[in-house]
């Protein structure tokens, strides 16, 4: 080979010997051009800080809502709009590509890159934030994050949001909350209620020092149409917590273990009508023993394609538990719940919500007619005694008050 070489460069094949020269000077100045190039890429690598966030990441969204408050986004003339954020309708975003603002004493470049992954079968779109800053100190980075977390607890803890699972926590646009008053209890009820969410969110460093896992779960129960729902939305709205649906039939353990363990803290996990869903139910009418272990093979036959009750107790208070969640869950049959279910650590407090007392129908019409006397939403009350449950009785006062608006109608026409 060296001999081959020598023959080329002596002169012997001019033509070999011209085009080797060439490729070689060519190559040369090919990599004289990159050292620039590179020397700035390593000047930039060591001397600045960047933070990537993907949008497989909750923190994602949360960087979100951190550009909707900054003013310099007023400045950014190349923008996306974006629906998926759930406190707007419609939200401008830095378009895919480079931008730059101050923020604080510090110069931030950021890059926005949108791509089509085409790795997966479905093509899932794929996005990602990369924050960049001159700089070694990282404390820098850590108040950014920092701020970026205190935007999103200062949303979440305004505003109550419903979200349902569908390969991933999907808000529902269209959900309006309920007031805390509108909910109209027994006297004294709601006032121990809010007393113990409250007792619970202020007791965590008390739960830690006791080694306590900081959740709590609550049982309300009682006939349908008693404003069960609408009370755990009119609680949820109260402590600005977002509320988490889960409905066991679209789960199986391992999917449950990992929904449960995306909600975030200070939300609130509901499991609406526990009794309609198999793994709750009580082993004992079926013959098997009720204890707090795992159910027996019956059991867990009966629910192969969905949640088992050892699975449910597990995401309830297991190792995946997740800290400072508050589990609710309503049923109209509390007779058919499993025990295990039951017991203090998975329900720590139960509320019983019966049919409607004269004093709350009372005070429902005195919601709808506040011109009326007590004496007169007494004689109505006393009139609507089929009406069992405060869901019937509105229903009739919703009809009362269609026929009222209708005779006011005529009468001006």
């Amino acid at each position: 080979m060296l001999q081959f070489l020598k023959i080329l460069l002596g002169g012997q094949n001019q033509f070999a010997s011209g085009g080797l020269l060439l490729m070689i000077v060519g190559g040369i100045a090919a990599y004289l051009r990159e050292i620039p190039q590179r020397l700035w890429y390593w000047i930039v690598f060591y001397t600045s800080l960047t933070v990537t966030v993907k949008d497989d990441d909750p923190a994602f969204t949360w960087v979100k809502e951190w550009f909707l408050d900054q003013k310099f986004m007023k400045r950014v003339r190349h923008v996306d709009l974006d629906t998926t954020l759930r406190n707007e309708r419609i939200a401008m975003m830095p378009a895919p590509g480079k931008h730059w603002f101050w923020y604080g004493d510090r110069f931030f470049e950021v890059w926005f890159s949108r791509t089509d992954n085409t790795h997966e079968r479905m093509g899932r779109r794929v996005e990602s934030f990369t924050f960049r800053t001159i700089g070694r100190e990282r404390h820098v980075l850590q108040r950014f994050v920092s701020d970026v977390v205190a935007c999103h607890n200062k949303r979440q803890g305004t505003q109550s949001w419903l979200y349902t699972y569908d390969d991933g926590w999907d808000y529902v646009e269209g959900y309006s909350p309920r007031l805390l008053e509108s909910v109209l209890l027994e006297p004294g009820e709601r006032e121990l209620l809010v007393g113990d969410v409250e007792r619970f969110r202020q007791s965590k460093q008390r739960y830690q020092c006791l080694g306590v896992p900081y959740h709590r779960g609550y049982l309300l129960y009682g006939p349908p149409g008693t404003g069960k729902t609408s009370l755990v939305s009119a609680l949820a709205a109260h402590f600005g917590l977002s509320i988490y649906m889960v409905n066991l039939s679209d789960f199986t353990d391992r999917s449950l273990v990992n929904a449960i363990n995306r909600v975030p803290a200070n939300s609130l996990l509901l499991f609406e009508d526990i009794d309609c869903m198999k793994s709750s139910r009580s082993r004992a009418s079926s013959g098997d023993a009720v204890g707090d272990g795992a159910p027996s093979p019956k059991a867990k036959d009966s629910t192969a394609t969905g949640v088992t009750l050892s699975g449910l107790l597990n995401a309830l208070d297991g190792f995946c538990a997740p800290t400072g969640v508050i589990f609710v869950m309503t049923t109209n049959h509390v007779e058919s719940l499993d025990a295990a279910l039951l017991r203090p650590g998975r329900i720590d407090y139960k509320l019983y919500l019966g049919k409607a007392s004269d004093y709350q129908k009372a005070e429902l019409f005195r919601r709808f007619f506040p011109e009326r006397t007590k004496e007169e939403s007494l004689e109505f009350v006393a009139s609507s005694q089929t009406e069992e449950t405060m869901a019937e009785f509105q229903g009739r006062l919703l009809a009362l008050e269609q026929d009222i608006t209708q005779i006011n109608e005529e009468v001006l026409v």
